[in-house]
């Protein structure tokens, strides 16, 4: 089976029953997406599938199969000459200071990248329904809701 992740394709020889985070860290090494519950409860697998926020643990193969698939690893962006540029997520998070112990985080940010690729100027209310679902065994909910605020406003000054 094919799965395209961060831009390249891979060739893996799983079950297509197998659940994605499995092959992502197991057979390929990407190692970026973390097992929290097993049971999609908790975010800490989070990744995008086409964009859209899905969680790893409980996603089997052969739903991803031709799409495109992107982990913690892929989220910043590589120009040709190497130069890497965090996405406004991972800017965010690391200015408010937001991890604790960081097992979670990074399916917070996947959960707040996909987030705001739809709503580029969200409410506080908003913010916190759409991360209310990932969660945090240190509870750092609020610097995770003020990252996801500052990544906002980042983005939007990229876009300007």
């Amino acid at each position: 089976m094919e799965l395209r992740i961060n831009g390249q394709t891979y060739t893996v020889a799983s079950d297509a029953a197998e659940p994605l985070l499995w092959v992502l860290r197991d057979e390929l090494g990407l190692t970026g997406t973390k097992y929290g519950c097993g049971l999609g409860i908790c975010g800490s697998c989070t990744v995008h599938v086409d964009g859209e926020a899905m969680r790893s643990c409980s996603t089997p193969l052969s739903t991803v199969e031709g799409k495109a698939i992107t982990t913690i690893e892929g989220l910043a962006t590589v120009e040709a000459d190497g130069t890497e540029t965090l996405h406004p997520v991972q800017e965010a998070f690391i200015e408010e200071q937001v991890p604790q112990c960081a097992w979670c985080m990074s399916g917070q940010m996947m959960q707040a990248a996909a987030f705001l690729s739809n709503n580029p100027q969200p409410t506080e209310d908003e913010i916190i329904a759409a991360m209310n679902n990932n969660y945090c065994r240190c509870g750092c909910y609020t610097r995770i809701k003020t990252a996801v605020a500052l990544a906002a406003e980042i983005a939007e000054e990229r876009r300007a």
